[in-house]
């Protein structure tokens, strides 16, 4: 039984960040029931919706007064619901904060939304590269060359957005099981990656981060900290940062006296070190590379394709992945010595678990 075990919680069913919030709590035990319209027949692709895993499945329409009412039993024995629709649409449902907090006092309403429930943008369309784009992410990452690059859609999205949300729910239901008083959770991606470019900012306020693209410390434009290819076309990361490290990154491949390569923080000379290196890690495939430098305190890793890193020995060894119902995936995270999550139910079928929900929850047929 994980850590959450007891907990209950309504996913008003979405893409993106509020199913992988969805899928984090029950990674983590506990016990969600996914609201969402009928279907006709189970997709080919449900079986592999790693975002959907772990909870259960019930179809109600929401545009009929039944299901409405049905929505609202569930929510009524849950302790917290995750919604991920534009501001207005649960009001418009009949299933906003006001009706549900009135029928159960403690439940935490968690919102998920780009740009929040209120703002200019707060009714408009967007995605995960436009949330990032607002809070100085986005223009920070990439090459002079390139211009900004996505970070896939994990700043925003999962970053600022799943993980946000997440720990909002569970620190709301925390409070609420003192005070008896639930409360909405706006949860917006703009915040969470606003708030995970902390650091960033307190650089730039120290006068240590410039806005210029691939110009700063931890940007890849430093040549001790980006990726490099080898001989072979892969690639592999390094990231000695610290004095001591760089000392033993040069020790390792044979730079130790190299006059070039000695003054770290020589900004005027990065340049030159980067293409020292560039021309350095072509000599060799990645995995003579790997021989030489990982495991050791050179800060060093390969650069694995989702292929391949299930099978490095070090994933391996704490099975960051697993394989359920046939299907790699990742882990649940994080690790409790007691407590463990686990990987309950393999992703479901809209309507699935109709009957056994209603009836574990004590909750009228539909």
């Amino acid at each position: 039984m994980g850590p959450l075990n007891g907990i209950k919680i309504i996913e008003m069913a979405g893409i993106g960040p509020g199913p992988f919030c969805a899928m984090l709590l029950a990674d983590l035990g506990a016990d969600v029931v996914r609201l969402e319209r009928p279907q006709n027949g189970a997709s080919k692709e449900s079986a592999y919706d790693v975002l959907s895993r772990g909870r259960r499945s019930v179809s109600v329409d929401l545009k009929s007064k039944e299901g409405v009412d049905t929505a609202l039993q569930l929510i009524s024995k849950a302790d917290a619901l995750i919604e991920g629709f534009r501001p207005g649409v649960m009001e418009r449902l009949g299933l906003g904060p006001e009706v549900c907090l009135e029928l159960n006092p403690a439940l935490v309403f968690g919102r998920m939304t780009g740009w929040g429930q209120f703002g200019p943008l707060a009714n408009a369309a967007g995605h995960d590269i436009n949330y990032i784009s607002l809070t100085g992410a986005l223009a920070a990452i990439g090459t002079a060359e390139s211009g900004p690059v996505a970070p896939l859609n994990l700043v925003g999205d999962f970053g600022g957005g799943s993980m946000y949300l997440a720990i909002g729910i569970l620190s709301a239901i925390l409070e609420a099981k003192s005070s008896g008083q639930g409360q909405v959770v706006d949860a917006a991606m703009t915040d969470g990656a606003a708030h995970l470019m902390s650091l960033m900012y307190s650089m730039k306020n120290a006068g240590r981060w410039s806005d210029e693209r691939a110009s700063n410390l931890l940007d890849g434009s430093a040549p001790f900290y980006g990726t490099f290819k080898c001989a072979d076309e892969s690639w592999v990361s390094l990231g000695p940062l610290e004095p001591q490290f760089y000392k033993l990154f040069l020790e390792k491949v044979g730079f130790s006296d190299h006059p070039t390569m000695l003054n770290q923080m020589d900004r005027a000379s990065w340049a030159e070190k980067k293409q020292l290196l560039v021309e350095l890690f072509l000599t060799k495939p990645r995995q003579d590379w790997c021989e030489l430098l990982e495991g050791t305190d050179v800060c060093f890793a390969p650069v694995l394709t989702m292929a391949e890193a299930p099978e490095h020995p070090h994933n391996k060894a704490r099975e960051t992945f697993v394989t359920v119902h046939d299907v790699v995936q990742p882990a649940p995270a994080p690790r409790f010595s007691r407590t463990p999550g686990s990987i309950g139910r393999r992703p479901p079928n809209a309507g699935e678990h109709n009957d056994e929900v209603m009836s574990d929850w004590g909750v009228t047929a539909l």
